[in-house]
C-alpha cells in the first residue's frame, strides 16, 4: 500500500469517525460535510458522481448510511468502504450504548427533556441542509428544480404515500421529460 493510498484511507477514517458523532437525525444529515469533503476538499469525486452516489445509496435497501460505504468504495476501493463505514457507524454506536445506560438512569432529570427538544430543531436544520445542497447538486434543468419544489410541497401536504411522487418522477425520466 502506498503513502497516497494510506493518506486517503486515514483521511476516511478521521473524517467519518467525526461525522459519526455529528449526524443527529441519521447518516443523511451530514450529507453538506460529506459532499464538501468528497468534492469540493478532496475532489474524489465530482458533484454529478455524487449526486448518483447518494440516489442508489437511497434505492439500495437497506440504512442511509450506505452513502458513506460508496464513497468509500469510490474513493480508495473495497477497503475504503469498509474503513468509511466502520468509520462512521462504529464510534457512534459505541457511544449510544454507554449513553443509553445514563440516559435510562435520567429518566425523570430536568436537562433530559430539554435536551430532546433540542435535538429535535438541530435534526431538523441539519436535514434540511442536506435536502438543499442535494437540490443544488442534482437539479440541472428548471424541470427537474420544479419536480423537486412540488415533490417537496406535495410530500408536505399530501396523505398518501411517498412511492408514488417517486414513481411519477421516474415516469416522467423515462418519457424522456427530464
Amino acid at each position: 500500500m502506498n503513502d497516497s493510498h494510506s493518506s486517503v484511507l486515514l483521511s476516511l477514517l478521521g473524517h467519518f469517525t467525526l461525522l459519526s458523532f455529528l449526524a443527529i437525525g441519521g447518516a443523511n444529515a451530514t450529507i453538506p460535510e460529506m459532499h464538501r469533503l468528497a468534492v469540493d476538499a478532496q475532489g474524489w469525486m465530482s458533484d454529478r458522481q455524487f449526486g448518483d452516489i447518494f440516489a442508489i445509496s437511497q434505492i439500495a435497501p437497506g440504512p442511509n448510511v450506505l452513502i458513506v460505504t460508496l464513497i468509500g468504495f469510490q474513493t480508495a476501493g473495497i477497503i475504503g468502504a469498509i474503513i468509511a463505514t466502520l468509520a462512521m457507524c462504529g464510534p457512534a454506536a459505541i457511544m449510544t450504548c454507554y449513553v443509553s445506560r445514563y440516559w435510562d438512569r435520567a429518566r425523570d432529570a430536568p436537562w433530559r427533556s430539554i435536551v430532546m427538544k433540542a435535538v429535535v430543531p438541530i435534526s431538523i436544520g441539519l436535514v434540511s441542509a442536506s435536502a438543499y445542497l442535494l437540490a443544488l447538486t442534482i437539479d440541472r434543468s428548471w424541470q427537474t428544480a420544479l419536480i423537486t419544489v412540488a415533490t417537496a410541497i406535495i410530500g408536505f401536504r399530501a396523505k398518501f404515500n411517498p412511492l408514488w411522487m417517486l414513481l411519477g418522477g421516474a415516469l416522467l425520466g423515462l418519457a424522456g421529460l427530464v
